[in-house]
């Protein structure tokens, strides 16, 4: 599943941040050597970018054309599970996460739902 936002897309640079000695950092290392090319002939669009930073867990740091970031932890992962997170990344939109307010959004709310709001005298026949 490939997603873009009106046929562009969103997700500009990956960063692949890596440790060369930690044993967290295992898994990314393996996924730069057997997934990460093929990863980047797939997405041209894509600039990918490997970082390496000693004694820190590894990371995938995504930038995306509307200025918001996200960063996902990736330490003692398999290769295929890096890569899961780097497509997830790719298809993300790059939005910020909204908390809603109620459970349910509508546009047309039931009859039901405003008669049980209302105060009981109010109602007509009094029920």
């Amino acid at each position: 599943m490939q997603m873009a936002l009106r046929g562009v897309w969103q997700l500009k640079k990956l960063i692949v941040s890596y440790c060369d000695w930690g044993g967290s950092s295992r898994g990314i290392r393996a996924f730069m050597e057997s997934e990460l090319p093929t990863f980047k002939e797939k997405n041209p669009q894509l600039e990918v970018v490997t970082e390496l930073i000693r004694g820190q867990h590894p990371h995938l740091k995504g930038f995306y054309k509307n200025k918001n970031e996200r960063v996902v932890c990736v330490k003692n992962m398999t290769p295929e599970d890096i890569l899961l997170y780097a497509t997830r990344l790719r298809n993300a939109l790059g939005r910020k996460v909204v908390k809603l307010k109620t459970r349910h959004v509508t546009k047309h709310p039931s009859v039901q739902a405003m008669k049980a709001a209302l105060p009981k005298h109010s109602l007509v026949g009094g029920k």
